[in-house]
């Protein structure tokens, strides 16, 4: 049987294509670009390829340092949040005909409604009165925001699994830790993959938490230390772009090897 081409929808996904291509195209060309280029043409090809910029980058922000933290924050949180939030949620899913779970699922779904800029200045108060103004507070906190989210998706892919696996181990004498741990959590890799995946871009690309919360600059992770290129009366574009591209390389790798599994996630959690 002969197929029709759907010329809209392939229209629309080439326009789609183009608006995320189009960006990263300009930041690379800005990258290799220096400020006669950039006067010249913006959209141009530079005629050659300055790669001092990215040198002269990485020695104004000190690039490795933040990295490393960057880093660190990231994998911590991304750890630290598959062990936490997994568990919570679990016991909301399998509790959902008790009131007391039942309010509190309704309770954690209700934060995603709450505007950060609301409860940020309690925030700032709150962390320097706990000493918590250091990496180890900051990945606290990504963990303690990323809950509302993380258990409504959870929540969904866990009410997917059948009880009488459960039940069955149960009977070959498992308590709720041993079951959790050695029958539920590997049957949640799809979901953990997916959640792992968008906590790892969100917290390694957030700006506004560190901003307020770090105040060594030793701490600083990348998205502060680019914020140097952002001038009062100009900005060093070739140099805040290469910055950039350092900086989400390593984000666009991970993103382009585990894109399925955040599809597959999203839509398996979903269902319920």
């Amino acid at each position: 049987m002969r197929t029709k081409t759907n010329w809209l929808v392939l229209g629309l996904i080439a326009i789609g294509t183009i608006l995320i291509l189009f960006p990263l195209y300009m930041t690379i060309t800005i990258a290799l670009k220096n400020p006669e280029e950039m006067t010249r043409s913006v959209f141009a090809i530079p005629t050659t390829f300055h790669w001092e910029n990215f040198r002269n980058a990485v020695k104004m922000t000190n690039f490795f340092q933040a990295f490393r933290n960057s880093a660190l924050v990231t994998l911590c949180t991304v750890v630290l949040t598959l062990l936490t939030n997994s568990l919570v949620a679990y016991a909301i899913a399998r509790n959902m005909n008790r009131k007391f779970f039942k309010g509190l699922y309704f309770y954690f779904i209700s934060a995603m409604f709450i505007p950060f800029p609301i409860i940020m200045l309690p925030i700032v108060k709150l962390t320097s009165a706990l000493h918590m103004t250091n990496l180890v507070g900051l990945t606290i906190l990504h963990t303690v925001y990323a809950l509302a989210f993380n258990v409504f998706v959870y929540v969904g892919y866990i009410r997917s699994i059948p009880v009488a696996l459960e039940e069955a181990a149960t009977v070959d004498g498992a308590g709720t830790w041993g079951t959790f741990w050695r029958i539920i959590f590997p049957l949640m890799a799809p979901i953990n993959a997916t959640v792992g995946i968008l906590i790892c871009l969100s917290t390694y690309n957030d700006f506004l938490l560190p901003l307020i919360i770090i105040s060594d600059q030793n701490m600083y992770t990348l998205p502060l230390v680019q914020y140097i290129f952002q001038g009062q009366f100009n900005t060093d574009f070739n140099l805040a772009f290469a910055s950039y591209l350092m900086a989400m390389l390593p984000m666009i790798i991970i993103y382009l090897f585990a894109q399925k599994w955040i599809i597959n996630g999203v839509t398996q959690g979903a269902v319920k």
